[in-house]
């Protein structure tokens, strides 16, 4: 999941200092997140999705396909 939110959020275009702005975050929280450093819960995925335009189905789906 992590590595699809991050090919996500580079396909739109939007850096993690970029991100991590619209999240009201630090850098390192995308950075840390993106590295697998830290977990993110459903409720900050769908979140993240939202601001990186990016359906949270399209994620899951990609998940289940890749079992």
């Amino acid at each position: 999941m992590l590595t699809l939110l991050r090919e996500a959020r580079e396909l739109s275009g939007i850096t993690q200092l970029q991100l991590s702005e619209q999240l009201g975050k630090p850098q390192s929280y995308v950075s840390k997140y993106e590295n697998g450093e830290r977990r993110l819960d459903v409720v900050e995925m769908l979140y993240i999705c939202e601001k990186i335009q990016t359906d949270p189905h399209t994620i899951v789906e990609l998940i289940r396909n890749a079992e």
